[in-house]
């Protein structure tokens, strides 16, 4: 179900990736490029949505004098160091998150991509780690400071996962294309529907809410594109590392762990990255387990 194969896939072959050299050196730079413009168009994201506009009619503009933003100063990474972080037209400083989110997901873009084909992993998966990436970083970053999760961004990513799972079965080892759909739609409910009762449960007994919703939708956009493994390892392992990050606060503000509250979007993130990077292995590592190999 999770498309595991051995060695490398030829389509990292075919493209010049295994050889070191300037073709690996260009698609890599294409990764970083793409990615850095994708980072471009996620901190409007990040800025916009927790207020309530438009991610797309309003033009990019400066939020202390209002004026638009040309587009040679809109450039990815470039126009922020060429113009030291302030504003061409009233000098206001502009927040490094923007260079360092443009600069981070390029990386991540590039790193991603030399990834999915070191782990032969199917060039399709990359349209399912692509928008997985993307939602990871917004996720992060709006529920850290917001304490939400958007539906805006977690609604998109489910139906991407469905959609592209449906027209590239490759993306789960599979050739009909109904029941790849079918696999992606199927975690994507299996996610919500545990979470989603574990929600309820949870107030039921204790008497406040244990899990948000914006994090059930999350962990179902997770299922749609890294499948009901990779759905439960970000729960898994984002619980964890909250456990830990959490029972640390308490201790450093001498308060009941009770009292402590903290934002579980960041991690269960950072649980959705570890598998994009070591699921494969990881799965391998699994399936021989169960197979006593």
């Amino acid at each position: 179900m999770i498309g595991l194969t051995s060695g490398l896939n030829d389509w990292w072959i075919r493209a010049g990736l295994y050889d070191p050299g300037w073709i690996r050196g260009f698609w890599l730079t294409a990764a970083f490029v793409y990615g850095s413009c994708m980072g471009s168009f996620l901190n409007v994201c990040v800025w916009r949505i927790p207020l309530g506009e438009s991610i797309a009619d309003a033009p990019s503009h400066c939020p202390k004098c209002g004026t638009l933003i040309r587009w040679y100063d809109n450039i990815p990474l470039f126009s922020y160091l060429r113009l030291r972080g302030k504003c061409r037209y009233c000098g206001m400083p502009i927040s490094p998150r923007y260079l360092i989110v443009e600069a981070l997901t390029g990386v991540l873009f590039a790193v991603v991509l030399a990834t999915t084909g070191w782990s032969a992993q199917p060039p399709g998966k990359l349209l399912l780690y692509y928008p997985m990436l993307m939602l990871i970083i917004t996720t992060a970053m709006i529920d850290w400071k917001h304490r939400i999760i958007p539906d805006l961004t977690t609604y998109p990513a489910m139906i991407a996962g469905v959609a592209i799972s449906a027209a590239l079965p490759s993306v789960w080892g599979m050739q009909n294309h109904g029941w790849s759909g079918a696999w992606s739609f199927g975690s994507l409910l299996v996610a919500g529907v545990f979470l989603g009762g574990f929600a309820w449960l949870g107030r039921k007994m204790a008497g406040r809410d244990v899990m948000g919703w914006g994090d059930v939708k999350y962990l179902m956009a997770a299922g749609a594109l890294l499948g009901i493994y990779g759905a439960f390892f970000s729960l898994l392992a984002g619980s964890f590392a909250g456990a830990v990050f959490g029972v640390g606060m308490a201790l450093r503000r001498k308060r009941r762990l009770r009292r402590t509250a903290i934002p579980f979007g960041p991690f269960l993130a950072g649980g959705s990255l570890i598998w994009i990077f070591c699921g494969e292995w990881l799965a391998r590592g699994y399936f021989r387990l169960l197979g006593g190999q």
